[in-house]
């Protein structure tokens, strides 16, 4: 996302000048585009500058913003998204309106994937393969203090069923959940005695399994290998003395 402004001026420097007071930059943060030429006019009649467009780099933050607005835009609600804070870092966003479950989701599905796009869309540069690379702005997006809540409900949660491991020695496995609920059940089983955790399962069937601590988890036996006809034989034989 960028900033532009249009400057007629009578030098090109006069014209950045300008416009990057306009756009509130600073002159080496803007860059120009010359849309027309000086006229001399007759007699010194009619006589114009330079038509310059000083464009300009929006910050991280007012791209993240810009970006959360279109979709919000094409969802035709009624919502506004606002900068809590912003660092070289980390960029806080919360967005706030009436009605807006439909940019939650179930457990906050909808509000983690505009996260990870508002993600992209601040570090071009950086995307790859979904990983966080060292030096990108990390996206923080919530919707009128969902997570918050959301963290207390996963606490209380993960607290009765660990009385409930406590109380009756077998273990509980939990609803598949997102790595940063994982984060919280097991953060929070972390400071009980008597119990523990750990996850089973595959990518978005992952879940929690708490546990009595010092109960041996289960096996998960591995899927064998495809039997191929003389595979490992032919290999073998190839390099056997006659």
């Amino acid at each position: 996302m960028r900033k532009e402004v249009i400057i007629t001026a009578k030098t090109i420097e006069e014209a950045l000048e300008i416009g990057a007071g306009q756009l509130g930059l600073n002159i080496e943060d803007v860059t120009p585009e010359v849309l027309e030429l000086p006229k001399k006019g007759f007699l010194g009649l009619g006589a114009t500058g330079y038509k310059v467009k000083i464009l300009g780099r929006a910050s991280n933050g007012e791209v993240a913003v810009g970006f959360i607005e279109k979709i919000i835009g094409h969802m035709n609600l009624a919502a506004l998204p606002k900068i809590i804070t912003e660092t070289d870092d980390e960029i806080k966003i919360d967005i706030i309106g009436d009605n807006l479950g439909a940019l939650i989701g179930y457990h906050g599905e909808i509000l983690d994937s505009l996260q990870y796009l508002t993600y992209l869309a601040v570090n071009k540069e950086e995307e790859s393969g979904g990983d966080e690379k060292p030096g990108a702005i990390k996206i923080s997006l919530d919707v009128e203090n969902y997570r918050k809540k959301r963290e207390e409900t996963l606490q209380q949660l993960a607290k009765k069923m660990a009385g409930r491991v406590t109380k009756y020695g077998k273990p509980v496995t939990l609803e598949p959940m997102n790595a940063y609920e994982r984060r919280v059940i097991h953060a929070t089983i972390q400071d009980m005695e008597g119990v523990g955790t750990h996850s089973v399962g595959q990518e978005n069937e992952r879940r929690i399994v708490i546990t009595k601590d010092g109960a041996p988890r289960p096996f998960t036996p591995r899927s064998p290998k495809p039997y191929v006809p003389g595979g490992g034989n032919q290999i073998k034989n190839k390099f056997k003395k006659p």
